[in-house]
């Protein structure tokens, strides 16, 4: 390799490890989960303590070892419950038929 090889590769690198830092740092670990149903607040419950949370006769959200997942839902599409777990601070888990949002608060 040449020295101009090296220096793109040292640069590229540099880049990388960069753009993973401001990624990953501006992340924080939720507290909690905030559930609205039709844009009303249903309740919001501890990521600390875990619990099965029925949110009317529609959803059924689990929180598990500090995480939070919807475990049943009525709708056809089933996205809800296919959405991966959630515990960093403003990710959410989207139930449109039903209206249901869950948002990890801090």
């Amino acid at each position: 390799m040449k020295k101009n090889d090296w220096i793109l590769t040292g640069a590229v690198l540099l880049a990388v490890s960069l753009s993973a830092w401001f990624f990953y740092s501006g992340r924080n670990r939720g507290n909690g989960v905030s559930i609205q149903v039709d844009g009303v607040e249903y309740g919001r419950y501890d990521l600390g303590t875990e619990q099965v949370i029925e949110i009317g006769e529609t959803n059924r959200l689990e929180i598990r070892e500090g995480k939070a997942f919807m475990i049943y839902a009525d709708c056809p599409d089933q996205l809800c419950v296919q959405t991966a777990p959630v515990c960093e601070a403003h990710e959410l888990i989207v139930c449109m038929p039903n209206r249901v949002v869950v948002e990890v608060i801090e």
